[in-house]
């Protein structure tokens, strides 16, 4: 492999593995809803399982299921695609780790929904549900009665209980979102310059 494709591909790899490592080790040492606390009330492994997309959301039944987990697989090799197209045509170095961590987050939450029902559940393959694990209820509270639609009602942040490959599709759509100015940046040469004439001779 080019050294160009080494570092972004290693680092997905990276990635996979140890939420796999995780998320076995979640499976085998945890019973479902079981809580370890490692920052008290705020920051704990709270041991859960979903059928459909990142931080738990879902589609309904069986059919979602199926759809979902296609559409993931589908997603992962044009991301891998276009991972390769970009440090192909040398893209930005920071655009291309990006990329990166979405590419092995979508991975390895396919890993789940492919061969996790087989594995672990007696299902059929694609029918896999994902392990979450991570859960950091920074604040709770109430909304004031003031408040339009959720007045008087509790409140968690952060509610959503997620995994090393949420938090990595997560990361690198962020950092993509900073930096787009930078990453999408394009160097045109000035005609006159003397830096081009050299090139031209």
């Amino acid at each position: 492999m080019k050294p160009a494709y080494l570092k972004p591909f290693l680092t997905a790899v990276f990635i996979v593995l140890f939420d796999q490592i995780i998320k076995t080790w979640v499976r085998t040492n945890m019973y479902l809803g079981q809580d370890i606390h490692f920052l008290g009330s705020h920051g704990m492994l709270h041991y859960t399982e979903n059928n459909g997309m990142a931080f738990g959301m879902e589609l309904g039944g069986d059919l979602g299921k199926l759809v979902l987990t296609v559409f993931r697989i589908v997603a992962v090799v044009a991301i891998g695609y276009g991972m390769v197209y970009l440090i192909k045509h040398k893209y930005n170095r920071g655009l291309i780790i990006c990329v990166s961590l979405i590419f092995a987050g979508a991975l390895g939450n396919i890993v789940d929904s492919t061969f996790y029902g087989i594995i672990y559940q007696n299902a059929p393959i694609f029918y896999g549900r994902v392990v979450d694990m991570f859960y950091f209820p920074l604040i709770s509270g109430n909304f004031p009665q003031s408040v339009p639609v959720w007045g008087g009602q509790d409140f968690i942040f952060f509610r959503p209980v997620f995994n090393l490959a949420d938090a990595s599709i997560s990361v690198g759509v962020i950092l993509i979102l900073l930096y787009q100015k930078r990453y999408f940046k394009r160097e045109i040469p000035e005609v006159n310059s003397p830096n081009s004439e050299m090139m031209e001779e």
